[in-house]
């Protein structure tokens, strides 16, 4: 059994998969926008996610890939959260893709993103089939969280890791100076 970072099993993923493959039988969409008190999540497919993630020729993206029930992504989101309102005149685009549970975004993360005011973007992932879009994503992910891709239309780096501020901000400075 291929075993996570922090834990997480193949087995804990793919039972969270069955999870999602109901809730999207009982739903039957495959993008969903989610609104309370202000606090706005869409939720895509990978195939939704991977169209909205296309680069734009003058934009620096850092996507992160996190869960409310993953304690080193809690962790890092203030950074993330930083670099977002101190680059967004540069350019840079952060956005936050959850891993939550679809049935879950109203009693956990929505409250999570509003409790800690998180700004930047943040969007459900709802995808059964994570073998196939994990390595979509990168092929060297192995599926732990967090997870962090940095790229623009030239370069594109991945990250299966936590970030302090200063590790993020090192690994952003190249984009920027590009």
């Amino acid at each position: 059994m291929r075993h996570f970072k922090y834990g997480v099993s193949l087995l804990v993923l793919i039972l969270y998969c069955s999870a999602l493959a109901q809730d999207s039988l009982v739903n039957n969409k495959a993008f969903k926008t989610y609104q309370e008190r202000g606090v706005v999540v869409k939720s895509f497919d990978f195939d939704g996610l991977e169209n909205y993630l296309k680069p734009e020729a003058d934009t620096i993206y850092i996507v992160n890939f996190w869960a409310t029930w993953c304690k080193p992504c809690i962790e890092e989101l203030p950074y993330f959260e930083q670099i977002n309102k101190e680059f967004k005149s540069q350019k840079v685009k952060v956005l936050l893709v959850s891993l939550d549970m679809a049935k879950q975004v109203a009693s956990r993360l929505i409250p999570f993103l509003e409790k800690n005011k998180i700004t930047a973007e943040v969007v459900l992932l709802h995808d059964l089939d994570a073998d196939v879009w994990i390595n979509k994503v990168d092929k060297s992910w192995s599926g732990a969280l967090p997870a962090t891709l940095i790229y623009n239309t030239e370069k594109k780096i991945f990250f299966e890791q936590s970030f302090t501020y200063t590790t993020l901000l090192e690994q952003l400075t190249p984009f920027l100076k590009s």
